[in-house]
């Protein structure tokens, strides 16, 4: 399974992958800061947003785009890497 992560903190990239392979989830992560994220999000399984990293316009590209792919998306406010194993362990 494909999941892709947007938002969440730089420092943690690293954490957030890792904690995904253990659950056997290959994840794309993306901060936030890059432009157009829908674009370069491919074909992704779960789209899982942490809010409280992302910006409003970002949100609002990310929902639009998963609801015209009819891909699941998930949203929580935490970015904690505990946050995101608990979303996994619910795909």
């Amino acid at each position: 399974m494909c999941a892709a992560l947007i938002g969440g903190m730089d420092r943690l990239k690293r954490d957030y992958i890792n904690s995904a392979k253990k659950q056997g989830v290959k994840l794309k992560v993306f901060t936030g800061k890059e432009n157009k994220i829908s674009n370069q999000l491919g074909r992704a399984d779960h789209v899982i947003i942490f809010t409280n990293q992302l910006s409003h316009a970002a949100r609002r590209d990310i929902i639009k785009y998963t609801k015209s792919k009819n891909i699941p998306l998930h949203m929580h406010h935490s970015c904690g890497v505990s946050t995101l194993r608990d979303v996994l362990g619910k795909l």
